[in-house]
C-alpha cells in the first residue's frame, strides 16, 4: 500500500481569489513505514504574498524569486503522487489549491491520478468530537514532538503529519507477529534511522483500580453472576 503525505503553503486562503502555492513537500510510506523518498518543492507564486499567510510560514517573496514556477515542477510532483493514497490535514484546501495550478496548465485534477484521499482533519473530528483538531493539539495528544515547529513549514508538517496518522490509525495494524523477525528501524522521511522514544507506562493508582472492582461488581450484580472479567469459585472446590 503507498501512501503519500502532503502539505503546502500557500500566498492566502483562496484559490478562487488568484492565491497560488508557494511551498509543496509530500513524503512517501509503503505498508505504513517511511521509505526515505519525498520531494519538496518551494515555488515562485508569480503574485504578492498575503500579510497573513506570510506571518504563518515566514516565507518572503525575495526568498522564492529564484525558485520554479509550478509549470517547471508539475511534471515531477503528478508523477510523484500517482496511483498512491495521498493523506491531508484539512484536504479540501490543499486539493483546491493543487487543482488550480493543475487547471492553468490544462493538466487533470488530483482525484484522477490518486487513488483516494484521505481527510486526517475529518478523521481526528470524529475520534475527538469537541476537541481541537489542529496538527499542534494532535502532536500534543498522541505525544509527538513538535518542539522545532515554530512556523509552519510544508515538509516538516509532512512529517508530524504522518506521525500522528500512524498513531491514529494504529489499530488498523495486523495483530500477527513474525517470531523470527528482527526489529525494524525507525527510519525518518529523510531515510535515516532515529532513535526511538521510550514508551510511557502509565499505572493505575489505588484510587483507580478501587473504581475497577467497583465497576466490576456492579456488572456482576446486573448480569447475575455472569461478568466474565471476575475470578470464579472452582466448581470443584465447591
Amino acid at each position: 500500500m503507498r501512501q503519500i503525505v502532503l502539505d503546502t503553503e500557500t500566498t492566502g486562503l483562496d484559490p478562487r481569489s488568484g492565491h497560488r502555492i508557494l511551498e509543496v513537500a509530500c513524503i512517501e510510506m509503503m505498508n505504513r513505514r517511511f521509505t526515505g523518498r519525498h520531494l519538496h518543492k518551494y515555488i515562485n507564486p508569480e503574485r504578492q504574498i498575503d500579510e497573513g499567510a506570510q506571518a504563518v510560514h515566514g516565507i518572503t517573496l525575495e526568498f522564492l524569486a529564484d525558485k520554479p514556477k509550478f509549470a517547471d515542477i508539475a511534471d515531477e510532483f503528478l508523477e510523484f503522487i500517482n496511483g498512491a493514497e495521498l493523506i491531508i490535514h484539512n484536504a479540501p484546501f490543499d486539493i483546491g489549491f493543487l487543482n488550480a495550478e493543475l487547471d492553468r496548465l490544462g493538466r487533470v485534477p488530483v482525484g484522477t491520478i490518486c487513488g483516494k484521499v484521505t481527510d486526517t482533519l475529518r478523521m481526528a473530528k470524529d475520534l475527538h468530537p469537541g476537541k481541537r483538531n489542529s496538527l499542534d493539539a494532535l502532536c500534543e495528544r498522541y505525544e509527538i514532538d513538535n518542539s522545532s515547529r515554530t512556523l509552519h513549514g510544508a515538509l516538516l508538517d509532512t512529517e508530524l503529519l504522518a506521525e500522528v496518522f500512524l498513531a491514529m490509525t494504529r489499530g488498523q495494524n495486523s495483530l500477527m507477529i513474525e517470531p523470527d523477525a528482527a526489529p525494524r528501524p525507525n527510519i525518518g522521511a529523510d531515510g535515516l534511522v532515529r532513535e526511538r522514544k521510550p514508551l510511557t507506562v502509565r499505572r493505575a493508582s489505588d484510587e483507580e483500580l478501587a473504581e475497577h472492582e467497583q465497576v466490576l461488581a456492579a456488572i456482576d450484580k446486573e448480569s447475575k453472576g455472569a461478568c466474565l472479567w471476575l475470578p470464579k469459585p472452582d466448581a470443584e472446590a465447591a
